[in-house]
């Protein structure tokens, strides 16, 4: 790489880590008690330093609202939004489509078919992250993504763009169905179900964010390790496999990795549309089609993008909270269909 291409994937880099950090303090402002951006600073440098002037001056009420409120949700949003994103970019470079994203495939209604069948099953309550409900999400999610990649290959070589949405959008209808179906049959806890499936990070916890690490982690860096085979796919599958790529490894490590993703995000905030989507094409637009940059660049949008969501959803209606994913979709889904008709799916 030569040194000004160094120079920018540096600036880059540092710019996104700055606008992450500043999306982290901005949502950590925002509620049903609004905080000032230096008593916020305060309050995290009061834990981290306790003995600093910094502690001195902080105001105990915001100490409390911040470590204990509203900082792990906040972090837990994040993890959620980059695991999003990179399963987005991830799924877009398997499929060469970059409509594809995992609530538009349907791999997100099957996480969460797989997790409420967990909760069903008693493993945990919809408010927790319990293993259980990760490794169901996880297998759902797998399923799923299985499913529609064969429905949209049924009599081609290769699956069209056309092919994959409609297919997406039938089973994902079909699993989210099952899902009402399985709440309304187990009426335990119904609101909370419901509210929890509309997407959201309220009442999450220190012990929400320590189960979605270790799941989180695994997908990001699985997802990274494939950048060079997305590359490749990019060309074509015939070109890939003429060039050396294992085709049916690739895309077993690829559907995995944004299965993983889409099942730890479902299992820290409900079902959470088109962050997978809206992520990877900004990050296009920034650092290229380049899989090596644009994953973690990904995820990088997607965790800032979901934070801002979050904390708009828990203030735009305050005292009221509104689901994170009512908030995502009154952003994606005219985005979603603009991309549609660009691409003239419509016509």
């Amino acid at each position: 790489m030569r040194p000004a291409g160094t120079a920018r994937a540096v600036l880059i880099a540092a710019a996104a880590l700055v606008i992450a950090l500043a999306a982290l303090v901005g949502s950590l402002c925002f509620g049903s008690a609004a905080i000032a951006p230096r008593d916020v600073i305060l309050a995290l440098v009061a834990r981290i330093f306790p003995g600093s002037s910094a502690a001195m001056a902080a105001d105990p009420v915001a100490i409390t609202i911040v470590w204990e409120l509203r900082l792990a949700r906040t972090l837990l949003a994040g993890i959620a939004g980059a695991c999003l994103g990179a399963a987005g970019a991830t799924l877009q470079g398997l499929f060469r489509n970059p409509l594809a994203d995992p609530y538009s495939l349907g791999v997100s209604s099957g996480a969460a078919l797989g997790a409420v069948l967990a909760m069903a099953a008693g493993l945990r309550s919809p408010l927790g992250s319990g293993s259980g409900v990760q490794a169901s999400a996880f297998v759902g999610a797998l399923l799923s993504a299985a499913l529609v990649y064969a429905v949209a290959r049924a009599g081609r070589k290769t699956a069209a763009t056309t092919a994959l949405l409609l297919a997406g959008a039938a089973v994902g209808s079909f699993l989210s169905a099952a899902v009402s179906l399985i709440v309304s049959l187990n009426d335990r806890d119904l609101h909370r179900v419901f509210f929890w499936l509309m997407g959201g990070f309220g009442g999450k916890s220190w012990p929400d964010l320590t189960a979605a690490l270790v799941p989180a982690t695994a997908s990001i860096l699985l997802s990274l390790g494939l950048a060079r085979p997305l590359d490749l796919l990019g060309a074509g599958e015939e070109a890939a496999s003429s060039m050396g790529l294992e085709l049916k490894r690739a895309r077993v490590l690829a559907v995995t990795s944004s299965s993983l993703g889409a099942a730890a995000a479902v299992s820290a905030g409900g079902v959470i549309g088109f962050i997978g989507l809206i992520g990877p094409h900004i990050a296009r637009l920034v650092v290229g089609p380049g899989h090596r940059r644009l994953i973690p660049a990904s995820a990088f949008a997607g965790a800032i993008l979901l934070m801002t969501a979050d904390a708009v959803a828990r203030s735009v209606a305050s005292p009221l909270e509104l689901p994170v994913g009512v908030v995502t979709a009154l952003v994606g889904a005219p985005l979603f269909l603009r991309l549609l008709a660009k691409r003239g799916v419509f016509a």
